[in-house]
């Protein structure tokens, strides 16, 4: 939209008072403004007169410093229909330039002259008013403005700053009518506010560079500098002995007041500061601050000892105030809790007892044997006597205050977001602002900031996440409330117009103590008075607002402290941002993982099983685990880890243990399953460097692979870069079988070597991941596998109750292990020899009718005659097949488990493949009819041929 397009316009301003929601018809600042003024019940059109005050002395140096100024922009300006007004910063305006005398009536029409005032709350936002409740540069274009009398005018204002303190002490501000405009208009008006800027810093400057030349003249230094300024000599101290020395005299300057202090330097030194009204030939008064080491003002010193009045230096600890100054005249000094630093000055906390002795004439000192040296400055007896900082005492005072926010922005960068975690930032920077810039700092967020979440609307309910004050007792909202802000309160009116609030007397505002005014007179009693709210967003994202609360600080908090408080909120909020997100990611992390982990053990007979997986405190990890059950009635126990954390490592685990389920359908050997996952790591890492051009992390994994056989009582085991599992026998022996290492997955391409062991029935299996081992040794992993025997020697019981055992030895949140854990603990079983019947078969088709009475007679015993048609055809197919195709030695074996399995082995290593047969063929049926008759068959290969297996379920009553 245009910002000219007065309908827009209009209409969005209708649907502002109305309540409705405006949308996007309105630029942000703009939009901010016209709350402010909703917010404060502001009608189209001022009520009566604006203010007027004739008087503007107070602003006399504003004035002078923009005089030349305003009248070079008038010149540029002549023959341009554009008024020029400087406004102090109370919204008075001191000056008007330029401008045709239509454009002139018609701002004396609305009173814009000089000595009335435009603050914002009165007229609407436009170019002064706007800019002192903003601070920053604005632009607003007819009915952009919220006043009726304003919307065919454009005003371009500038703040104007105080050069030392950064405070906003006026605005400059062109206006024209809107047909009129400049595209130029607000470019000019910032360079001119810098122009002013530049005067008004050079107005301190002429007054300084007065009171030194006053002191010279009655103190002529001993030593100079560059430009003649009289400097702390490099070979007597260090840098961090000149900046404790600046920073004493800032202070001394900044209390006014005169005397002797002793400021202890480190490394045991010590040196003497002292302070000395100065007045120049123009009235301005000031303090000068010298330094000397004990040598220099060895006379004055042992005048003041004498009578018992030498200054006494003070320990590493700071003054609450200096002497003749009230306790909230000086801001204490700064402690940076982040990182231990030297004690900064320490100043004698009381006056000297009797009045400093007049300075010594330039002229030899008793017992010195030097002259005055004033030819040639040099050898003279205050050789080791210089000159600090001279200056007023309200420069010194804000030299001292920009010190002292500086330290407290560098300590909130040091302090705030120590961590992701959302509620522990947010704590942090509570923390950070108390008590030297507040006494009680409180978090709101909305509920969906913790959880993550990007937060939809923030005018709702607000969760305070942190509450930080001098004291416990406060009747402010305890941290875990959930807080409902009524629309009068300072708070809900940060969060609708986007800005911070200032409430400097918080017994005379308006509208807060509305919503709970019990709590409001308990506030209040408590000496609660001064208020901050700020607005806290990052990124575009408005995470909720801070509140900062004054009570033990007797300063009203003031339009420096908003700017120090925007910065503080503006950097923490990145950090909770940053958390949030982290959060968010961690969250989808470990839902990917848990999504990829197995959420149920599959059903079988072979052991008994339980798991545990603990995720690490960095996120989601790649370590994983899995029960697969095989033919046979034998069943694959894997765990593998991914190197990393993160989707990454996830998502490679997912990959590995899809790959894992598919190769061990295949029937494959142990070493050859990990053959395959070692290609396929190489196949990823491949394909991840030629996708990021080798920049890209390798992929790194281990894995164990264990079948277990119930039949025989035997685990094939195969490993790569993973650690060995642990044996507990029934007798509660404890061994780590010696098997073959090989390599991590994806390293080499060489074989996989397996090793089998005999496993008693009723032993535990114990396969973990190094994260276990390490947690236990303490990154010590030959420790760590120590300790684990000696936790399973005592554990015994049943494989959950091994799993508990292990899981209270590891640490529970907030402080999870580094690595993340996997642990999957079987005890084995075996099947009984009543259920399992074998035969030889001689190479005879003859033997295939004798197995097949053999077999029916089996099912009988095993009360499963309803699987005697089905079972005769697959065992007669399959026999057949193995002695017409296959070759010696042909065996059948019979399983009654879980399900009724028939295995046919042969020395072949042919597999048979179904084939759909033609009408006219004689054979090529009969696989198609086994596939059809029983639940499952396949193919194992074995070290002497093949198995061709089938499973049919059995009877729902047979089956328990």
């Amino acid at each position: 939209m245009k910002w000219d397009d007065v309908v827009a316009l209009g209409k969005a301003y209708e649907q502002l008072r109305a309540g409705e929601p405006v949308g996007p018809s309105v630029r942000d600042p703009v939009l901010a403004a016209w709350r402010r003024c909703h917010s404060r019940g502001l009608a189209g059109r001022p009520q009566g007169d604006l203010p007027y005050q004739r008087d503007l002395g107070d602003a006399r140096n504003l004035a002078e410093a923009a005089r030349p100024v305003l009248e070079a922009l008038e010149t540029q300006l002549s023959g341009l229909r554009t008024t020029v007004f400087l406004g102090d910063e109370r919204a008075r305006l001191l000056d008007r330039r330029a401008g045709e005398h239509t454009l002139l009536g018609r701002l004396d029409a609305m009173q814009l002259a000089p000595g009335f005032s435009v603050p914002e709350e009165v007229i609407g936002n436009n170019g002064i008013g706007t800019v002192l409740v903003t601070r920053r540069p604005v632009f607003i274009y007819g009915r952009e403005h919220y006043g009726d009398d304003l919307t065919e005018l454009v005003c371009a204002g500038a703040p104007v700053r105080d050069p030392l303190s950064g405070h906003v002490v006026g605005a400059l501000d062109l206006t024209s009518a809107r047909a009129d405009t400049h595209p130029a208009m607000l470019t000019s008006a910032l360079e001119a506010a810098r122009a002013i800027e530049q005067r008004l810093l050079e107005q301190v400057s002429s007054r300084e560079r007065a009171l030194l030349q006053a002191f010279r003249a009655a103190h002529p230094p001993g030593n100079g500098g560059p430009g003649g300024m009289p400097t702390v000599p490099d070979e007597l101290l260090d840098r961090h002995d000149r900046l404790f020395l600046q920073a004493a005299a800032t202070e001394l300057i900044s209390s006014g007041r005169t005397g002797l202090v002793e400021v202890r330097l480190p490394h045991g030194r010590t040196a003497v500061l002292r302070s000395r009204p100065v007045t120049a030939p123009s009235g301005v008064t000031g303090i000068a601050v010298e330094a000397a080491l004990p040598s220099g003002l060895r006379q004055d010193l042992a005048v003041l000892t004498a009578a018992g009045t030498a200054p006494s230096a003070l320990p590493g600890t700071a003054p609450s105030a200096l002497p003749g100054t009230a306790p909230s005249a000086l801001p204490p000094p700064l402690v940076n809790h982040a990182a231990p630093r030297p004690s900064p000055r320490r100043l004698l906390p009381r006056p000297l007892a009797r009045p400093l002795p007049p300075a010594p004439e330039p002229g030899p000192r008793p017992g010195t044997g030097q002259g005055d040296g004033q030819g040639d400055g040099q050898g003279d007896a205050r050789r080791d006597e210089w000159l600090v900082a001279v200056g007023e005492p309200l420069m010194g005072t804000l030299a001292l205050q920009a010190r002292q926010r500086l330290g407290l922005l560098y300590d909130a960068s040091a302090c705030v977001g120590t961590t992701l975690d959302v509620v522990r930032t947010a704590e942090e920077l509570a923390e950070v602002a108390i008590p030297r810039f507040a006494d009680f700092t409180a978090v709101d967020v909305p509920e969906a900031v913790p959880a993550g979440e990007e937060p939809v609307r923030v005018d709702g309910a607000l969760r305070r996440v942190a509450l930080t004050g001098v004291r416990e007792d406060s009747p402010l909202h305890a941290a875990g409330e959930l807080i409902a802000y009524g629309p009068f309160t300072p708070q809900a009116r940060c969060l609708a117009i986007e800005s911070p609030v200032l409430e400097p007397e918080l017994a005379t505002a308006h509208g807060w103590h509305l919503q709970d005014p019990a709590r409001g007179e308990r506030i209040l009693e408590a000496g609660i008075h001064s208020l901050i709210t700020v607005p806290m967003r990052a990124r575009g994202v408005l995470l909720g607002v801070v509140s900062f609360y004054r009570s033990r600080l007797q300063e009203p908090f003031s339009e420096d402290d908003l700017l120090l408080a925007e910065e503080l909120v503006g950097r923490a909020a990145l950090s909770i941002d940053n958390a949030r997100r982290f959060t968010r990611e961690h969250k989808v992390a470990l839902a990917l993982q848990r999504s990829l982990l197995p959420r149920g053990l599959p059903a079988q007979r072979a052991v008994e099983v339980s798991h545990r997986y603990l995720p690490a405190r960095s996120g989601a990890g790649g370590d994983w685990f899995d029960v697969i059950p095989l033919s046979g009635a034998r069943v694959a126990l894997v765990v593998g880890d991914v190197v990393g954390h993160g989707l990454h490592a996830a998502a490679t685990m997912g990959r590995l243990r899809t790959a894992v389920h598919n190769f061990s359908a295949l029937d494959l050997p142990a070493e050859e399953v990990l053959a395959q996952l070692d290609d396929l790591v190489a196949r990823l890492d491949a394909d991840q460097e030629q996708a990021e051009t080798g920049d890209g992390d390798i992929t790194g994994a281990s894995c164990l692979y264990a079948v277990y056989d119930p039949v025989a009582g035997r685990c094939t085991v195969a490993r790569a870069g993973h650690p060995p599992p642990a044996l507990v026998r029934p007798d509660g022996t404890v061994e780590y079988p010696d098997l073959p290492g090989g390599p991590p997955l994806g390293v080499s391409g060489h074989p996989f070597e397996t090793a089998e062991l005999e496993i008693p029935e009723g032993s535990l299996l114990v396969l973990y991941t190094d994260g276990l081992v390490e947690h236990l040794g303490h990154r010590d992993v030959g420790l760590g596998m120590d300790r684990l025997r000696g936790v399973l020697a005592r554990s015994g019981g049943t494989p959950e109750h091994t799993c508990r055992t292990l899981d209270s030895l590891l640490p529970r949140t907030p402080d999870h292990p580094a690595d993340d854990v996997a642990l999957l603990v079987a005890r084995t079983r075996t099947v009984d020899d009543d259920h399992v019947a074998t035969w030889e078969l001689a190479a005879d088709p003859a033997e295939v009718s004798r197995v097949r009475a053999e077999v029916t007679e089996q099912l009988a015993r095993w009360g499963l005659d309803e699987l005697l048609f089905s079972t005769e055809l697959t065992v007669s197919e399959l026999l057949t097949n193995a002695l017409r195709h296959g070759s010696e030695p042909v065996s059948l074996r019979l399983l009654r488990d879980r399900t009724l399995i028939c295995e046919v082995s042969d020395g072949s290593n042919t597999s048979p493949h179904p084939r759909r047969a033609a009408a006219t063929d004689e054979g090529g049926r009969g696989l198609f009819l086994v596939a059809q008759l029983v639940q499952r068959w396949g193919t194992r290969y074995t070290s002497r041929g093949k198995v061709i297996w089938t499973e049919q379920p059995l009877a729902p009553a047979r089956a328990a």
